[in-house]
């Protein structure tokens, strides 16, 4: 890890890496492999990553906030249900075969593109958004498994979060990843704690990549909120379609 062009390498690919997590999600089927390839053990190479993860969802809430987009205080109901779920998530051994869980996800993946195409029309200016009561709740409990996935591994969540808080809280998709990018945060930085306890952050390796994560997630959160929802969507199809096919062919 001490040649000059690996540190060239983390920040362009942090940078890709932090403007796709963003917008869309999925990104760390990028970084998580790279950052073993470059001789990270798997378990220091996940901890790793979550450092860079914390800059670009700092950076991505900032930039958000700069456009005076803020879900408060729905996000951070749920980012608190999500970090509990995170600190549990963080410490479990799960023995799955890596190809088994890469298929299962491509799959998971294509449904959510198959659903995003087909699904019903909802005309979000003409609904108002389900953030209390009942729906609040339900929120909750939703992330409290979503902290669970995103303390274990994290990749591909982004995918998840998008889809729920879109159809079922009934938010337009430039608030979906503001609120995002705030809850990952919050259970980013429990799980992050959890690999410090047990030794597995490589810090130069991760302040590295966070680098290039923080500047990617600034400009795609300022960009996806120019853009507006068709953006956001036709960007997020691209995405799941070829992190699919990457997980089912070339794993």
């Amino acid at each position: 890890m001490e040649e000059w062009y690996f540190n060239v390498l983390l920040v362009v690919v942090g940078f890709v890496v932090g403007f796709i997590n963003t917008i869309a999600g999925g990104a760390s089927l990028i970084s998580l492999p790279i950052l073993i390839f470059l001789g990270l053990p798997p378990s220091v190479a996940n901890g790793t990553n979550r450092v860079a993860i914390v800059v670009q969802t700092a950076m991505g809430t900032a930039g958000f906030k700069s456009k005076g987009v803020s879900t408060y205080p729905f996000n951070v109901y749920l980012g608190i249900s999500a970090l509990i779920g995170a600190i549990i998530g963080s410490n479990i051994a799960v023995d799955i075969k890596g190809e088994t869980f890469n298929r299962i996800l491509a799959i998971i993946m294509i449904a959510v593109v198959f659903i995003i195409i087909f699904k019903p029309k909802i005309n979000i200016k003409n609904l108002q958004e389900r953030l209390t009561g009942k729906y609040l709740w339900l929120g909750i409990v939703v992330f409290f498994f979503v902290g669970i996935y995103g303390g274990f591994i994290n990749a591909g969540i982004g995918f998840v979060i998008i889809f729920y808080l879109h159809f079922v809280h009934r938010m337009n998709l430039v608030r979906v990843n503001a609120t995002k990018v705030a809850v990952v945060l919050m259970y980013t930085l429990a799980a992050l704690l959890v690999f410090v306890w047990n030794d597995k952050v490589n810090w130069l390796v991760g302040f590295t990549l966070a680098l290039g994560q923080g500047l990617g997630a600034w400009i795609a959160s300022r960009v996806s909120v120019n853009k507006g929802d068709g953006f956001i969507k036709s960007f997020m199809i691209v995405m799941v379609v070829a992190m699919a096919i990457k997980l089912w062919f070339f794993t």
